[in-house]
């Protein structure tokens, strides 16, 4: 289906606004104008992809209110399905607005163009910047696929778990702190993400099977 198929709906939608409504006008698929107000222009596709994006941020050289609009409903705009949030997350940032248009013609207005304002997370941000200073030394490869990481919390981790394996047999919890300089050692072994630890007494822990196997895939990365 042709992505004109769209034009009519679109243009019916915002005729129905009070704009009048034209089509291809210097090569913006859509353009409507109401009274002394700036332009709206409104760039089609049948389904949404990074061309219909980056088509829709060249207007916006031409008019400051620029809609995305495409076609959803069965079988169509997988992508917007599965990433509706990441997807206006996107058009936000952009400064763009997304017109959608169902099988029988109905256009809902999903986003409307407006500034964006990023709202800060200053609990991810302290996250962030404490991992980096505890992470030790630079153990992952940026860009690599997406497995079990190296993480701060696993390198202290497998340092506890070194200590136990190197000993063969229960520590007490303090002294594998003293040993480790891992001032998280009680929760870590308590809490067991990995199943490594077990409790064998109170204060005293042991490896698993499991931390047997584990740890020396790990303590090597650790040098």
């Amino acid at each position: 289906m042709p992505e004109s198929d769209l034009y009519a709906p679109i243009k019916k939608f915002l005729e129905g606004q009070g704009y009048e409504v034209k089509g291809e006008i210097e090569h913006c698929d859509v353009v409507a104008v109401r009274g002394d107000e700036g332009p709206v222009v409104v760039e089609l596709k049948e389904s949404l992809s990074l061309a219909l994006v980056l088509q829709a941020v060249d207007r916006l050289a031409v008019s400051d209110t620029v809609y995305v609009a495409f076609r959803v409903g069965k079988g169509r705009s997988t992508a917007w399905k599965s990433r509706r949030r990441q997807v206006v997350g996107l058009l936000k940032r952009l400064g763009l607005g997304l017109l959608t248009v169902s099988a029988r013609g109905g256009v809902v207005a999903v986003v409307d163009p407006a500034p964006y304002r990023p709202r800060g997370s200053k609990h991810k941000r302290e996250r962030l910047l404490k991992e980096f200073a505890e992470r030790l030394g630079d153990p992952e490869t940026g860009g690599s696929a997406v497995g079990p990481r190296l993480t701060a919390y696993r390198q202290d981790a497998i340092r506890c778990a070194r200590a136990l394996a190197d000993e063969e047999g229960p520590l007490k919890v303090s002294v594998i702190r003293d040993a480790t300089g891992v001032t998280r050692a009680g929760p870590i072994l308590r809490d067991n993400h990995y199943g490594w630890f077990e409790r064998v007494e109170r204060g005293y822990y042991a490896l698993t099977p499991k931390g047997e196997a584990e740890i020396g895939g790990w303590r090597e990365l650790l040098g």
